[in-house]
């Protein structure tokens, strides 16, 4: 999350410029309204998901298993390696998922160690209800960054 309200202004970055001359003023303007951007957008996907009884983080993982083209399940290790989250944090929102009927667990045919991670029906409905509104909201976010640059 990016927590700066208010933006220094060009004249601000330029009077670090010349206590930092290897600073390219225009360039980090530029970063800084994309940081913004950027959590903005974070911050209504988060509403979004929300409103639809789905964390960021419960989304992702439902999501990264569904497209998946030439399968229907995924090992806990491949979602952890697709998810830059902690392993006990994946463990207790997987367990939460389960829960709520999202995904079930299974132990692999050939090394009982290994658990695959299935969505369920209830969990393709609820993708299926709700990407069009995920994408809207990205879609959104991004005209208004191109009518905000014209």
């Amino acid at each position: 999350m990016f927590f700066l309200k208010e933006l220094p202004t060009r004249e601000t970055l330029e009077r670090y410029h010349k206590r930092f001359p290897g600073m390219r003023p225009e360039v980090i303007e530029e970063a800084l309204h994309l940081m913004k951007k950027g959590s903005l957008l974070i911050r209504r996907l988060d509403e979004y998901f929300t409103g639809q009884g789905l964390s960021q983080l419960r989304y992702l993982i439902l999501v990264v298993i569904d497209r998946q083209p030439d399968r229907d399940e995924m090992t806990v290790t491949e979602l952890a390696a697709n998810l830059d989250v902690s392993k006990p944090v994946m463990t207790r929102t997987l367990k939460g998922l389960i829960e709520d009927g999202y995904i079930d667990i299974a132990v692999h045919d050939k090394d009982r160690r290994v658990k695959l991670v299935r969505l369920t029906d209830k969990a393709r409905a609820k993708l299926a209800a709700i990407l069009p509104g995920y994408y809207e909201t990205i879609q959104a976010a991004m005209e208004q960054l191109e009518a905000d640059r014209a």
